[in-house]
């Protein structure tokens, strides 16, 4: 009997460790590849020491048990967990990406078509296209408190979280900025799902130009049979595509295998069943995203011809001429994850919607975009947009219901209000649950620097 139970005890327990390892190996894609593309691309894109990325962005979970090796000379990051390894590599105006399913090589072949135009001089052109601002002050708020405010966030951590990065502008202009040692105003900082808001802005223009209609079904070869056929560009922006996702980051989620295993990011999504009927049914999705930044690809007979579209009918035309727009493997940019800019171009962008999608008098976003934009979706409860946070429902009590906003993980964030004509960014490290940023305090407290 004893040698039964004790029989019984033996494989009940290596089916237990063998279920556990099966688990664990299934995870190391995620680890070694959150840790290997991240740092890869905060040392070649931002710049950043390996010291401080490890010590701040890669200190949790099971990621800051990762070995990783920076190979300076070749630009690349290898990541080591237990029998895992991910490695990333870094291309000029590409960014880093992981090696999955396309061969290395084959990664650095990868050419960016660069901008043979002159890069006009930041520092001597004027806000909000370049970085020179006027002696004039903007009347309406109190310097100094705000200061204050940002002495608080920067110095004392009040607010909790590590603050990166903090502009505001009032009236249009900068009247708060300040740094975390080492970073300054050249700082390209990483995006998480502000990159989704970038986006809308991509689809907009397109919209503009009538290359692509909101009501059309989204055309995906691999849904031509079935019920994703009806899903439409709309559904696909108001994340209301009825395709079933698990957004999970704790977990061996979608979002997660889609941005750390897969080499073809878009087609992993494409590939998700439905699970309720188009517009029906709201639920955020990452996958979603990068579907759409698939089909603004394909709007363009070639990756030049996407990049310029990029680069001249967008980024330049508010101001943004550094960012960096990672790609996957396959091509497709990370619409949901993946962009690199400095906060005062974050500022920008805000400025953007702001101002109804025209910037310096110029119309970018066609008339009526951001209406749209703030539109909730309808089963969002009054909580999302069209790639876009919204604050009807209250989500930052001390903020006004008109506040829309670009949110990020870790705590990216870019706070849009039209009632008082501010926006605010805030870039760093604020990790859910221990040491999460208390935005609503700092929002409340910016608010009360007005009149």
């Amino acid at each position: 009997m004893k040698k039964k139970l004790l029989y019984s005890f033996a494989l009940v327990l290596a089916l237990v460790l063998a279920a556990a390892a099966v688990y664990i190996n299934s995870l190391m894609p995620i680890i070694t590849g959150y840790a290997a593309k991240n740092l890869c691309s905060n040392v070649f894109v931002s710049e950043r020491e390996p010291a401080d990325v490890e010590n701040t962005d890669l200190a949790f979970s099971f990621i800051k048990y990762t070995k990783n090796t920076v190979d300076f000379e070749n630009r690349s990051v290898t990541s080591r967990f237990l029998w895992g390894k991910s490695k990333a590599v870094y291309r000029d105006g590409l960014g880093a990406t992981l090696v999955r399913d396309v061969p290395e090589d084959v990664l650095l072949k990868a050419v960016y078509p660069d901008d043979t135009d002159p890069v006009m001089e930041k520092d001597t052109a004027a806000w909000p296209v370049g970085d020179l601002l006027p002696d004039t002050l903007i009347p309406g708020i109190d310097r100094d408190a705000l200061a204050q405010v940002s002495d608080r966030l920067m110095k004392g951590n009040e607010y909790k979280g590590i603050p990166f990065a903090f502009v505001v502008l009032h009236g249009g202009m900068p009247v708060a900025e300040a740094y975390r040692e080492p970073y300054g105003r050249d700082t390209r900082f990483l995006s998480w799902s502000v990159a989704k808001s970038f986006t809308n802005a991509l689809v907009g223009i397109l919209v503009r130009e009538g290359r692509m209609d909101l009501l059309q079904p989204a055309g995906i070869e691999e849904w031509k049979d079935d019920d994703r056929s009806r899903i439409t560009l709309n559904d696909l922006l108001q994340m209301q595509s009825g395709l079933k996702w698990n957004e999970d980051y704790g977990s061996r989620s979608d979002v997660n295998l889609m941005l750390f295993r897969e080499g073809d990011m878009s087609r992993y999504a494409v590939s998700s069943p439905m699970e309720h009927p188009s517009g029906t049914h709201w639920y955020y999705s990452s996958g979603t995203a990068n579907i759409i930044s698939s089909l603004v690809r394909n709007e363009f007979d070639s990756d030049a011809e996407c990049y310029a579209f990029m680069r001249d009918q967008f980024f330049e035309k508010i101001g943004i001429t550094d960012a960096v727009f990672e790609t996957d493997p396959s091509g497709d940019f990370v619409g949901s994850s993946y962009l690199y800019a400095t906060a005062r171009d974050y500022a920008r962008f805000g400025l953007l919607y702001l101002n109804d999608g025209v910037f310096s008098g110029e119309r970018i976003l066609p008339e009526g975009w951001v209406k749209y934009t703030r539109t909730p979706a309808s089963g969002s409860g009054g909580k999302y947009g069209a790639l876009f946070w919204l604050n009807i429902d209250g989500r930052y009590p001390s903020a006004p219901s008109d506040m829309f906003s670009c949110e990020g993980h870790d705590g990216q964030m870019i706070f849009i209000m039209p009632s008082h004509d501010i926006v605010v960014v805030v870039l760093g490290f604020s990790h859910k649950p221990d040491n999460s940023l208390d935005f609503d305090r700092l929002l409340k407290d910016i608010l009360a620097c007005t009149d």
